[in-house]
C-alpha cells in the first residue's frame, strides 16, 4: 500500500499510509482506538475506496472496487464482529460465502474441502450446528475457513482475540504460525501489546491516522510500543489506595438464572458488596458471568433468590427502574446492549436517563442540556469523534466503550456492573478507565467487575469470586495467599469452605 489516504466529514481516518507485508510473514498493526487501522484493512479489503495512493501485489498495480475482487486477488478478512448467519449452520454459512459454490448441492460438493481444511490447520469445529449455538472462538475458525477456501494468501484480522478466551486465543495463535509456516501472510490488528510481541515479526503504529513508527518485535519491547501508540510513557501497574469499606450496598441471595439454552446458568450464588470497594467475579467465559450481570441489571429473569440494593428489593425490575435504584451497567454485548447505533452520539449519551428532569421537561427533551452533557463525556473520557451529530456506528469499537462508560458514571451510581469494561480498548485507554474506576470507589460508589484478564482484577479488586458452572468457587481477600490457586478454582479443582473465604 502506497500513499493512501481517507477521510471522512473533513476528518482525515488515514494519510499518506505506506505499509508492506511479506510472504511467511505476520504483520502487527498497532494503535490507539480510532487510529485508523480498520480503516485501512477495510481499504485494502475493497470496502472503502481510497482518495489518494494505490494497492500493488507483486509490483503489480491492482484496483480493488470490492471485497469480491480483494478474494479474486487472494485476499480475505475476518471483522472484529463476524459476519455469519447465526440461525444458519456452520456449513451452510461457509457455501454462503464461497464464491466457487455450486448451485446443486452446495453442501455435499464443499464438505470435503472444508473437512480438508479442517484437518490441516487442526479447527475443530462441527460442521452441522448452527452458528449461535457455538462459542467466539468456533465462530471465528467458520470465518478463517471460509478465508481459507477462497483462497487468501493474506488474510487480514482485525482485533481477533478481543471476544476470545484464554484457552482460544493460543488455539487461534497456534493456527496462525502454521498458516505462516505454509507461506501465507497475516495483518494483524490489536491493541494488545504482549500478543503483537508474541505473534508478531513486524509491526507498525498509528496515531491519528499516520504511521508514527516501525519495528521488529525482536529489536522492542512494550514500553517503546506503548509510547508510539499513545505519545507519551503508560502505567502498566496502577496503584490502588487502601479504603475501609463501607455500608452494604448490594446483596445477592442465593440467585438461580437460567441460561438462553434452558439450563441453568448461576447456581446459588449469594455475595454482598459494601461502599468503597471493586468487588471482581473471575472464571473462564461461559461459566455464568453474564447470566449473573443481566440477572443483578433486569436483562434476565431470576428464576429464585432476591437481590436488593440499600435494602430495597430489586429482583426482577425492569433495567429502568433499577437504573432508578441507583444501579449502572457497562455490558458485556455493547453494541447489542450498550448503544442505539443509528442514533446520533448526544442521544446515546443520555440513554437511561432521558427521563431525569435535567434532560426533560414532560414530554420534550432538553437538547441544549443533552448536548452539552455529551460533549462533557466525550471530553472528559478522551472519545475520539468529529461531531456529537455523528451516528454513534461510525465510532471504533473502543470510542463506543468509552462513551458507554463515561455515560454510566456520569450520575455517580451506588453501584457500577461493568463487564468486561476495557475489552476492545488499547493500553492508554485501558489505564484511563481503570484510574476512573479506582475514581468511582474512591467516591463512595461500588463496582461489580466482571473480567477475564487477571491482571485487571488483581489491580482494581479488593475483594475477588471466583465462578465456575455458575457456582462460586470461593471469595478471596486481594490480599489473600490462596489467590495463588485461583487457577484451580477457576478450572472447578478446588472449593473453599465457608470458613476459609473473605467477610
Amino acid at each position: 500500500m502506497k500513499g493512501i489516504s481517507k477521510s471522512f466529514h473533513g476528518i482525515h481516518a488515514n494519510r499518506d499510509i505506506n505499509l508492506h507485508v511479506e510472504s511467511g510473514e505476520i504483520l502487527g498493526l498497532l494503535g490507539e482506538n480510532g487510529a485508523g487501522k480498520t480503516t485501512l484493512m477495510n481499504i485494502l479489503y475493497g470496502l472503502y475506496q481510497p482518495e489518494a495512493g494505490s494497492i500493488e501485489i507483486n509490483g503489480r498495480p491492482i484496483n480493488i472496487k470490492s471485497p469480491m475482487e480483494s478474494i479474486r486477488h487472494g485476499i480475505g478478512m475476518v471483522h472484529q464482529h463476524f459476519m455469519l448467519i447465526q440461525n444458519h449452520s456452520v456449513i451452510e454459512n461457509i457455501a454462503l460465502g464461497y464464491k466457487d459454490t455450486p448451485f446443486f448441492f452446495p453442501k455435499i460438493k464443499i464438505r470435503e474441502r472444508v473437512k480438508e481444511f479442517s484437518r490441516q490447520f487442526d479447527f475443530k469445529v462441527d460442521l452441522n450446528q448452527k452458528v449461535w449455538q457455538l462459542s467466539a472462538g468456533e465462530q471465528q475458525r467458520i470465518e478463517i475457513i471460509k478465508a481459507l477456501l477462497n483462497g487468501a494468501d493474506l488474510l487480514i484480522l482485525d482485533e481477533p482475540t478481543s471476544v476470545l478466551t484464554p484457552q482460544e486465543i493460543k488455539e487461534l495463535i497456534d493456527i496462525l504460525r502454521k498458516m505462516k509456516a505454509q507461506g501465507h501472510m497475516i495483518i494483524f490488528i490489536s491493541h494488545k501489546l504482549d500478543e503483537i510481541m508474541d505473534i508478531c515479526d513486524r509491526v507498525t503504529v498509528l496515531r491519528k491516522g499516520e504511521i508514527v513508527g516501525h519495528a521488529h518485535t525482536r529489536d522492542t519491547d512494550k514500553k517503546s510500543l506503548a509510547r508510539m501508540m499513545v505519545g507519551r510513557d503508560v502505567v502498566f501497574n496502577i496503584s490502588r489506595e487502601k479504603l475501609a469499606p463501607g455500608g452494604q450496598v448490594l446483596n445477592v441471595d442465593n440467585i438461580h438464572v437460567t441460561g438462553d439454552k434452558g439450563m441453568p446458568a448461576v447456581r446459588g450464588v449469594s455475595f454482598d458488596l459494601y461502599e468503597n470497594e471493586i468487588f471482581g467475579i473471575a472464571g473462564v467465559a461461559g461459566n455464568g458471568q453474564r447470566e449473573l450481570a443481566e440477572a443483578i441489571t433486569g436483562i434476565r429473569k431470576i428464576d429464585s433468590g432476591k437481590v436488593h440494593v440499600r435494602g430495597r428489593e430489586i429482583t426482577n425490575l425492569s433495567p429502568r427502574k433499577i437504573y432508578d435504584n441507583g444501579v449502572s451497567h457497562v455490558p458485556e454485548e455493547r453494541i447489542r446492549f450498550g448503544i442505539a447505533p443509528g442514533l446520533f452520539l448526544y442521544d446515546n449519551a443520555i440513554l437511561k436517563q432521558h427521563h431525569l428532569k435535567k434532560f426533560s421537561r414532560r414530554y420534550f427533551l432538553k437538547y441544549g442540556q443533552v448536548k452539552n452533557h455529551a460533549k462533557t463525556i466525550i471530553r472528559d473520557f478522551k472519545v475520539s469523534t468529529h461531531s456529537i451529530d455523528n451516528q454513534i456506528r461510525n465510532l471504533s469499537g473502543g470510542n463506543i466503550q468509552k462513551l458507554i462508560l463515561g455515560r454510566e458514571i456520569s450520575e455517580q451510581p451506588q453501584l457500577l456492573v461493568a463487564s468486561h469494561p476495557t475489552y476492545g480498548l488499547d493500553v492508554g485507554a485501558t489505564e484511563f478507565l481503570r484510574q476512573h474506576l479506582l475514581e468511582l470507589r474512591k467516591k463512595g460508589s461500588t463496582v461489580l467487575l466482571f473480567s477475564e484478564d487477571l491482571e485487571e482484577i488483581f489491580e482494581l479488586c479488593d475483594r475477588v469470586a471466583v465462578i465456575f458452572d455458575g457456582e462460586f468457587m470461593g471469595i478471596l481477600n486481594s490480599d489473600d495467599p490462596g489467590l495463588c490457586d485461583i487457577g484451580l478454582m477457576m478450572a472447578g479443582s478446588k472449593r473453599l469452605e465457608p470458613k476459609d473465604r473473605a467477610s
